[in-house]
């Protein structure tokens, strides 16, 4: 009780409540907008926020973070198009209650399942709180480094297709991260007697270049589409009722979004997916999924919603980011010289606790902002691109000069955002980038206090959690190689004996198969939108 009263405290100041409203309106507004997303808006916004206080800073990010993907069901059930990359999977059931003249009823069931799941994660992590302050304290430098190390395989191995280019992407992220001066005796490290290089390559300015000015550059590339929206019947306030008939299936995909949410680079795919598949399973109607199915878009708003308060407890426990959003958050800690770890749980617990009740703040605002206006923010489906492209083009460079007043920061954000908009148009991962920068330096400094300490192989994995880090990180490692194996082998190199047990598998699983078909097809359709934001 003294934790939640010292939290409420810590918010019931003026700055942190107009940022809690700005955030929430304005995330909402951002996710209704096809082609910006949270990621766009976080790295424009990331350079205003290092003059805040940090729970003011942070509250204005979040709230962007946390109330996008309510926004983003806006376009993705009326028109089909996704706001946000994670509102991908909405469509799927969304847009056929639409053509059925059931919109007001699928956003009514979209904004309840989104509030439900934002609550749930909340509330978990409140009463996990407690835990997670005893379990802490016990990570130290050769701990952090494998959280580390498993948060980079993770990323990569999150891939699948795209595992090689991706560990590619990712060494190029740590890569970036060494240059300039290294941490511990100030010598300069690949900067070629280039002094513009000394202070190297900032991790706001390569932010702002992949994610706001490729975006930019991508917007203004592409043709503006003439948008209709069918007229919708019924209440927004009748999912609530219906969201009531299926309990269990809105448990299950929070529980997934939260789950998810707390290992770094799983992420809302994967937690869509996982919620999706098993609520299919579940369903006593699942030939209804796909064409319009209310357990199947309440399912996938309940899970990616569920997963940004999740996805801050390996930011704010280890100092670990597990994508991109956060990454960008923890830049702010360390402007304010607030260290993400054991020791914010251990001496700053209200801070920690301000933030949760700010993230349940803020879906009650958000739920009640859209109630209220939802028609008006279906006009924002409707700007053109090349206008948005303008405008974040324009900010994205005021943000980067405002940062160091430096033209040569500006050059650097133009090339990366070349860089980003190479990789958008090719389908490739931009994440990996991000997180090999924010995790490559936090490996260098943990493995280096780590060594002090260490003398033999065994020794950095003689500690229990270090020693279940390290089996986790082979596990995984073994699991995928084994997989990928499986997939590549020439059929005709197996045994006999292999090759039919193989053809009795695959009989014995071909009712089923249907399940894994509809999924393949969905991955391929969320494609499109896989790195625009995520």
């Amino acid at each position: 009780m003294d934790l939640l009263l010292s939290g409420f405290e810590v918010l019931a100041r003026w700055d942190v409540l107009v940022a809690l409203l700005v955030g929430s309106i304005g995330g909402v507004a951002i996710g209704a907008i096809p082609g910006v997303g949270p990621a766009v808006a976080i790295a424009i916004l990331l350079p205003a926020t290092f003059s805040l206080d940090p729970i003011v800073g942070l509250t204005v990010l979040l709230g962007i973070y946390g109330s996008s993907m309510y926004g983003g069901a806006i376009p993705a059930i009326l028109i089909n198009t996704p706001g946000t990359a994670v509102n991908a999977l909405s469509t799927y059931d969304g847009f056929p209650m639409t053509l059925r003249g059931e919109g007001r009823r699928a956003l009514s069931l979209a904004y309840s399942a989104s509030f439900f799941g934002g609550v749930f994660s909340v509330v978990c992590l409140i009463l996990l709180s407690p835990l997670l302050a005893k379990v802490a304290p016990l990570f130290g430098s050769r701990e952090v480094f494998l959280a580390a190390l498993l948060g980079i395989v993770l990323v990569v191995v999150a891939h699948k297709g795209q595992m090689l280019i991706a560990g590619a992407l990712a060494g190029f992220g740590i890569l970036l991260g060494t240059v300039g001066l290294e941490p511990v005796k100030y010598t300069r490290r690949y900067t070629f007697e280039q002094t513009w290089l000394a202070s190297g390559f900032d991790l706001i300015v390569v932010v702002l270049g992949l994610f706001a000015l490729s975006q930019a550059l991508l917007l203004l590339t592409m043709d503006d589409e003439k948008i209709r929206t069918p007229k919708s019947r019924g209440s927004l306030f009748q999912g609530f009722r219906e969201l009531a008939r299926h309990p269990r299936v809105v448990t299950i995909s929070a529980g997934f979004g939260v789950l998810m949410g707390m290992i770094p680079g799983v992420g809302e795919f994967t937690a869509q997916f996982l919620s999706y598949t098993s609520a299919r399973k579940l369903s006593k109607t699942p030939e209804a999924f796909g064409h319009g199915s209310s357990e199947g878009l309440i399912a996938s708003e309940a899970a990616n919603n569920a997963v940004p308060a999740a996805a801050m407890i390996p930011l704010l426990a280890l100092g670990i980011p597990g994508e991109a959003l956060t990454a960008m958050m923890l830049s702010v800690f360390y402007v304010h010289n607030v260290v993400p770890g054991p020791g914010l749980f251990a001496f700053q617990m209200d801070f920690i606790v301000a933030l949760y009740l700010a993230l349940l703040i803020l879906n009650v605002l958000v739920l009640v902002f859209l109630l209220v206006s939802t028609g008006w923010l279906i006009w924002l489906t409707k700007i053109p691109n090349r206008f948005l492209g303008m405008c974040i083009l324009l900010l994205s460079f005021v943000g980067v000069y405002s940062i160091r007043n430096s033209a040569v920061d500006c050059a650097m954000a133009a090339v990366f955002g070349l860089i980003g908009y190479i990789l958008k148009r090719l389908n490739l991962p931009i994440v990996p980038i991000v997180l090999g920068m924010v995790l490559g330096g936090i490996m260098e400094v943990k493995l280096r206090a780590a060594m002090n300490r260490v003398h033999t192989p065994w020794d950095f994995i003689d500690r229990p959690i270090a020693f279940v880090l390290f089996a986790a990180i082979l596990i995984i490692l073994g699991s995928t190689v084994w997989r990928v194996w499986r997939e590549w082998v020439p059929v005709d190199r197996r045994s006999p004996a292999r090759r039919s047990s193989e053809r009795f598998a695959k009989r014995l699983a071909g009712r089923h198969t249907r399940h894994f078909d509809d999924r393949l097809k969905l991955q391929r359709r969320t494609r499109t939108y896989d790195h625009m934001g995520s």
